[in-house]
């Protein structure tokens, strides 16, 4: 009995060392059932008077007026996540889609409230739809890094927010190094480096604070993303896209000081301030938080010797706060918890319980070892015999 407790407790202490050492591994990488849908809306933040309507966009109706037009709106965005092929044990591809819809706009003391199209419809300028896109990536497991293998945005729309990445729509590859809709496991309180798909950079992303929600610890990042001109980012057909440069004349970009029909050339710039709350231990992103800034300006802004009213003009085309909603937050708390708690189990509990059970049986095993007597008969006893009297 003893010997086989001793072996059993043997057996279940380097169990307790082994399994951390086998298991924990499997667990910190991506998952391939990655599912990840995030709903933003516009949120107060100044831009406007009026919270119903917080944000601003540049009205498309009026290329056809003579004036541009921008107007208050409510925004919301929505962007799925989810695992697609090609994936394996060592790499995971991420779908990503993409919509902002225009809920409700205001002009004046006049409200409306913009329907979308069906998918494949033709689109016109009242259509709720904003922008649309769908990005391809593909990650390291363990890292949670692009590994360069597919890195692309499909420019065109695709029924139900799916894309086939061998299909003939249209895309441009966007190479990248940064994180973008998962960190990496055990994150440190040091900056990061995460892509912004917008303007296509890879933007350093500074820890700032550690906060709490929904009970778990996360880390707070913000990336400062530079400003682009949007013109000079790469398109399927080599053109710059449709709505980042505008031609037309002074008077109806509103500009004083010059010939009121004299052309004038703005190029559609954009950058971002962008906040993530990461749990550490997972690297999965809890709650997001954009500050979006798009706007037309010369593209000769620097020259000195462009007319200064023209030099200086600046017009809002897209300005919004964009704030994961609750249920966002929610959803994905609940899914870090269950990640932290995966990992827990497998790398405390489970050894701590095999560690525990493994000492107990060794000292039981070795205290029936000791209490262990060699047999005989009574010739050898040490005992003092009586003889018997006759």
């Amino acid at each position: 009995m003893a010997p086989a407790l001793i072996f059993f407790g043997i057996a279940l202490l380097t169990a307790a060392i082994a399994v951390p050492l086998w298991l924990v591994p499997k667990l910190k990488v991506v998952p391939l059932d990655l599912d990840i849908t995030s709903v933003s809306t516009s949120v107060p933040a100044g831009l406007t008077d009026d919270n119903n309507t917080p944000a601003r966009v540049f009205n498309r109706c009026s290329i056809n007026e003579p004036r541009a037009e921008v107007l208050d709106a409510h925004l919301t965005q929505q962007r799925r996540s989810i695992i697609i092929n090609p994936s394996d044990s060592d790499q995971a591809t991420l779908q990503s889609g993409q919509t902002v819809m225009i809920d409700l706009l205001r002009d004046g003391d006049k409200t409306t409230e913009p329907t979308a199209e069906p998918v494949n419809a033709k689109r016109t300028c009242k259509d709720a739809v904003l922008t649309s896109n769908v990005d391809v990536v593909s990650v390291d497991r363990e890292t949670s890094k692009p590994n360069g293998n597919i890195a692309r945005i499909h420019t065109l729309e695709a029924p139900e927010g799916t894309v086939t990445i061998d299909g003939t729509d249209n895309f441009v590859e966007a190479p990248r190094k940064g994180y973008q809709y998962k960190f990496g496991f055990d994150v440190k309180k040091t900056d990061q480096l995460y892509y912004d798909a917008n303007t296509r950079q890879d933007v350093p992303a500074k820890f700032v604070e550690e906060e709490k929600i929904n009970g778990l610890t996360a880390y707070h990042f913000v990336s400062d993303v530079p400003e682009v001109d949007q013109v000079t980012l790469p398109t399927p057909n080599g053109q710059p896209a449709l709505g980042t440069s505008l031609e037309k004349p002074a008077s109806w970009w509103g500009i004083k000081g010059v010939p009121a029909n004299e052309p004038v050339v703005m190029d559609r710039f954009a950058k971002a301030t962008r906040h993530v709350w990461v749990e550490p231990e997972t690297g999965t992103i809890l709650k997001g938080l954009e500050e979006q800034h798009q706007y037309f300006k010369s593209p000769g802004w620097e020259d000195p010797d462009l007319a200064a009213p023209i030099r200086e003009f600046r017009m809002d085309a897209f300005a919004a706060t964009m704030e994961w909603n609750d249920t966002t937050v929610d959803h994905q708390s609940d899914k870090a918890s269950g990640y932290v708690d995966q990992l827990r189990i497998g790398g405390v509990i489970v050894p701590a319980i095999l560690g525990v059970v493994g000492v107990l049986l060794l000292i039981g095993g070795v205290i029936l070892l000791l209490r262990r007597r060699p047999g005989g008969d009574a010739s050898n006893d040490d005992t003092v015999q009586f003889a018997k009297t006759p």
